[in-house]
């Protein structure tokens, strides 16, 4: 895969999945916008996609 794809994976699964998530909205509500992101980096499953796809780049 060339950076370009990985990249444009990445777009696909942040416009699928992660625009109008509840579960993000939900947490940067209650606990804020550092505590969200952490819970997407580290426990959402999506997340964990685009974060080995970083680890491709």
């Amino acid at each position: 895969m060339t950076r370009n794809d990985i990249l444009a994976e990445v777009e696909t699964l942040l416009n699928t999945y992660c625009n109008g998530c509840f579960l993000k909205k939900h947490h940067r509500q209650v606990h804020g916008k550092r505590s969200a992101h952490r819970f997407c980096i580290t426990q959402c499953t999506v997340g964990e996609k685009i974060k080995k796809c970083g680890q491709k780049l």
